[in-house]
């Protein structure tokens, strides 16, 4: 196994035995261990959660024990994705995908061309300034994949066919303009849709919805990023200078998702927090997990600094 990773999966192994529920909040202040001992001794007494006796007995605020259950969430969710990397890695999945290996390219059979109308990138910046390491296996990630055979069975349905014509016709006016302007134009539509939390839609704390569902009904963040994505695949910006990028709100400090688009002036991150394009460079308070698309995933540890895109353009 490599020593980063390694180190990287002991931590968060320490991060998970130590921060439970109320250590995490003693660690930030929010509660005395005596007051702690005492909860417990309450949850145990009377089968309540501990959560719920802090918040009856008013030893920590309800916003706090909330935001705290999201970062035990957050570090459940990046040890288990860690370990999956590197079991991969150590049967050889880093290698090059194989043919059939990729998900089925769904958004093809919405685009207004089947060519790509921008030439791809030949490297790529890294993003705030992290290492990456890349496996084309996206077997785990089901939650992407499953959105996209859904979008493809949407697509045989006349409801689903309705919902990307119209989609399609908002769009109409951004093709051929230069990828700067399709970004900004793109950004602009999918933001001006309402956000609705996965809760109150689907009953569910993160499901990733397809374009027509997030059309209809609103969405969060990855459904933003999600429809952004296939709406400039149906501009004609190739798969490989896009990328949906799991990260940490560090102001927040909960998960988050964007959408990395590489054009020829580096990586510009489409964010629904954001009401503009922005330059990945010009934002401080994210951090990466790891990004994927319908080809590869990449995991993202260790900020180092930064390095120029070089890429060309047809436009």
């Amino acid at each position: 196994m490599d020593s980063q990773y390694r180190g990287v999966l002991n931590g968060l192994k320490v991060r998970m035995q130590k921060n439970r529920l109320g250590e995490l909040l003693v660690l930030d202040g929010q509660l005395s261990p005596s007051d702690l001992k005492h909860a417990l001794a309450l949850s145990k007494s009377t089968g309540k959660v501990l959560g719920k006796v802090l918040a009856d007995e008013e030893l920590v605020p309800s916003s706090v024990i909330r935001q705290t259950l999201i970062e035990q969430f957050f570090l459940r969710s990046a040890l288990a994705i860690l370990t999956i990397f590197i079991s991969l890695g150590s049967m050889g999945a880093f290698s090059q995908a194989r043919a059939g290996s990729a998900i089925k390219d769904v958004p093809a059979r919405v685009a207004f061309q089947q060519a790509s109308a921008y030439s791809s990138v030949s490297q790529y910046p890294k993003l705030f300034g992290s290492m990456e390491k890349q496996s084309s296996s996206l077997s785990a990630f089901t939650k992407w994949t499953g959105m996209f055979e859904r979008f493809d069975a949407a697509l045989n349905t006349s409801e689903g066919q309705q919902s990307m014509h119209n989609f399609k016709s908002q769009l109409e006016g951004l093709r051929g303009l230069s990828m700067n302007k399709a970004i900004e134009g793109v950004n602009s539509i999918v933001n001006s849709v309402p956000y609705v939390n996965d809760n109150v839609l689907y009953g569910k704390n993160d499901y990733w919805a397809t374009p027509m569902e997030f059309l209809k009904n609103g969405g969060d963040c990855e459904d933003y990023a999600i429809t952004k994505y296939v709406a400039l695949r149906t501009l004609g910006v190739p798969e490989d200078r896009m990328r949906i990028l799991i990260l940490q709100d560090l102001q927040k400090n909960i998960p988050h998702a964007v959408l990395v688009v590489y054009t020829d002036n580096g990586a510009m991150l489409l964010d629904n927090q954001i009401r503009n394009v922005t330059p990945i460079e010009r934002v401080s308070h994210y951090k990466p997990i790891f990004s994927i698309n319908r080809e590869a995933w990449w995991l993202h540890t260790k900020p180092k600094g930064n390095v120029t895109v070089v890429a060309s353009s047809s436009r």
